[in-house]
């Protein structure tokens, strides 16, 4: 199996565990106010997805002027969305990254990224994936000391825990 896919296949792994953690939990505590990096939950997740969508379209070869005026009217949707909803909006976006991992013939290629604010990037498809599912990495962590501030367990969602899972499915 290609590296990229398999990494971006743990990052939709990792993101499942996390809903079906927060499923688990008092309704109230998707939304509850704290004071740490994000003030909840939900505002972590809808980071999350915004950042999934801007570099799936950046992948796609679309101009980020063009994908940043595209979020805009997104953050009021999933603002508004509940977690089931927002969970299926997740699992959409994982699986159109993989079609995205599946049919790019060479994910080493280059590729070049001109971010309006950070500038140009030359840069390939490996790379750019590696980011993406380590931007997930970071903000799940997020997700789990918000949930430990509000006295709760966050997911297991370490890669190898992802590897464990892959052996016990054959």
């Amino acid at each position: 199996m290609d590296k990229s896919l398999q990494l971006y296949q743990f990052n939709t792994w990792a993101n499942s565990k996390v809903f079906e953690q927060l499923k688990s939990l008092p309704a109230e505590v998707y939304r509850k106010e704290v004071d740490s990096v994000f003030p909840s939950v939900a505002d972590v997740l809808i980071h999350m997805y915004q950042v999934d969508y801007v570099w799936l379209k950046a992948l796609k070869g679309e101009k980020f002027e063009d994908i940043l005026a595209s979020v805009k009217p997104i953050y009021q949707e999933l603002k508004e969305m509940d977690l089931n909803d927002l969970q299926i909006k997740f699992e959409k976006m994982g699986s159109d990254y993989e079609t995205f991992i599946l049919h790019k013939v060479d994910l080493s290629q280059e590729t070049t990224v001109h971010h309006p604010y950070f500038g140009t990037l030359h840069s390939n498809y490996n790379d750019l994936i590696q980011h993406i599912v380590n931007h997930g990495t970071y903000h799940r962590g997020h997700i789990s000391a918000i949930l430990n501030q509000l006295g709760h367990k966050g997911a297991s969602t370490d890669y190898i825990f992802y590897l464990y899972s892959l052996q016990h499915q054959n």
